[in-house]
């Protein structure tokens, strides 16, 4: 019965060590490897964000814009005060003018006025028909109309105006009186002359209003004051010739 040792012999059965050979399961290391790898990713990212930076910081220079502007204004502000002396004072003390609405008139002389919170010189009108005194700003003088009277040459085409053909009202009498009323005060004599004609002829075929014959009454006295200074006549003088070159109106009477 002591013979049965020999089964203990089942020993070998340890020799399952083998299966610690699987050490090779560390060749993970590889993995740190393509960690590694990334690396080189990081190192494109730096150089892309700073070629973005680069340019723009080149629009700092269109700072240098500004000055210029500057540089504008104080060019565009210098030649403003040389403008207006350029026209302060147009015309001469003893002048013949034309105002108008008004008609011919001196400049008897010059005056300083206050107006508009500063001083400023006034031109003195003495009115040739209405013996009405009339003060004009100097320096806008031109800007109201005011003119030199016409020379002989311009007072003999004046005539030539009033013997032309009349231009009759037609039917709309408001429009036509709305026209006449702009005409009278351009301080276009020729436009006057054309006044006097049309309200003339007007007057002696079928008659007009109170209101156009008074409007009628004051454009010869325009033209009357203007052909005075022009022609170096009297005011009767000047009359004379008007009523002369106005054409003669024959009309015929009734049965």
């Amino acid at each position: 019965m002591a013979t049965k040792k020999p089964a203990a012999t089942k020993k070998p059965a340890a020799t399952k060590k083998p299966a610690a050979t699987k050490k090779p399961a560390a060749t993970k290391k590889p993995a740190a490897k393509a960690a590694a790898v990334k690396k080189p990713a990081a190192k494109k990212a730096a150089p892309k964000a700073a070629a973005v930076k680069k340019p723009a910081a080149k629009k700092a220079p269109a700072k240098k814009a500004a000055p210029k502007k500057a540089a504008a204004a104080e060019t565009a502000a210098k030649p403003a005060p040389k403008r207006s002396a350029a026209k302060a004072d147009p015309f001469n003390v003893g002048e013949k003018v034309v105002y108008p609405h008004h008609g011919a008139a001196t400049i008897v002389r010059k005056e300083k006025l206050e107006f508009k919170d500063e001083k400023q010189n006034f031109y003195v009108l003495e009115i040739a028909t209405d013996q009405l005194i009339v003060r004009v700003p100097a320096a806008s003088a031109i800007e109201r109309g005011v003119r030199p009277v016409i020379s002989k040459s311009k007072a003999r085409q004046v005539f030539q105006t009033l013997r032309s053909e009349p231009q009759e009202a037609g039917s709309n009498w408001s429009r036509w009186y709305k026209v006449l009323t702009e005409k009278i005060n351009s301080g276009d004599i020729f436009q006057v002359a054309e006044v006097i004609r049309d309200l003339d002829y007007a007057q002696k075929i079928k008659g007009i209003s109170p209101a156009l014959k008074r409007m009628l009454a004051k454009a010869r006295l325009i033209i009357i004051s203007e052909l005075q200074f022009s022609l170096d006549v009297t005011e009767e003088e000047a009359t004379k010739r008007l009523e002369r070159a106005l054409p003669k109106i024959e009309v015929p009477e009734e049965v």
